[in-house]
């Protein structure tokens, strides 16, 4: 039983919702193991093809809820609760053997907006805003931010979202690359549930194997990935869903895709 995170399941679309609204969707341990703990069960579950992420209330996600990390004293290691509650969510996002969409309802501040970054399709509602908020209290960006706004948006547009505490909004930020696309906020659960519909009706197992080439990429050197991707596409011209793709074809008629 989840206390502080919802979910739903229709349509092979599994809906995770962060939901502690009077706190913004900030995190406590807690509430970070149970986002865990669903994002490990829609590996598990074959009924789920796509996921998609968002939050209850005015936020997407306010990062770490700061009083709980205080509470334990000057002494405290803050490494461990990233270690602890967020390293673990970034590498489920990651290794999440379907598409993982985001839709950023609101604020995603700090490891908020870096957890949103981290999954695979983000469209955020035109009232969010992205800010990394570490610098104002001396700490670096986590949850994989140092990794990938690089990536994303380049050196400079990450170095001033870090060190000047640049606010982002979703236009600015769709047309830096930050996300894929902003929309109108009575928009935004409809068009990100038409986008997790296209997905779960798509060839999912080969999805899982472009994950896979995608986060090698960030660290292989050409000749390595490039043997990566010939192995990778044998695996995929061996599953069901590529037969079905080219049978489709060849009879002219539109595939009926399994994710096997």
């Amino acid at each position: 039983m989840s206390e502080f995170i919802s979910t739903s399941l229709e349509n092979n679309i599994l809906t995770i919702t962060l939901d502690r609204p009077n706190k913004l969707n900030s995190f406590i341990e807690p509430m970070a193991k149970e986002l865990q703990r669903e994002l490990t069960n829609a590996t598990r579950n074959e009924n789920v093809r796509c996921v998609l992420l968002t939050g209850n209330g005015k936020a997407f996600c306010a990062g770490q809820d700061l009083p709980e990390v205080v509470d334990k004293g000057d002494d405290y290691e803050l490494g461990k609760t990233v270690r602890k509650s967020y390293n673990p969510i970034i590498n489920a996002i990651r290794e999440l053997d379907k598409p993982v969409v985001c839709a950023v309802n609101g604020t995603a501040a700090g490891a908020g907006a870096n957890i949103a970054f981290a999954c695979d399709i983000v469209l955020a509602s035109n009232e969010a805003v992205f800010v990394q908020s570490f610098s104002k209290l001396g700490l670096i960006p986590d949850s994989g931010g140092t990794f990938f706004l690089p990536r994303l948006v380049g050196l400079q547009r990450t170095n001033a979202m870090y060190l000047l505490d640049e606010k982002i909004s979703p236009k600015k930020a769709e047309a830096m690359g930050l996300i894929y696309k902003a929309v109108e906020a009575n928009e935004l659960m409809d068009q990100a549930q038409s986008v997790c519909q296209k997905l779960a009706q798509m060839p999912t197992k080969g999805f899982a194997l472009y994950k896979e080439a995608i986060n090698q990429s960030l660290s292989n050197n050409l000749d390595k990935h490039l043997e990566l991707e010939a192995d990778l596409q044998t695996e995929a011209g061996q599953t069901d869903d590529y037969h079905e793709g080219v049978q489709a074809f060849l009879e002219k008629r539109k595939p009926e895709f399994k994710g096997k």
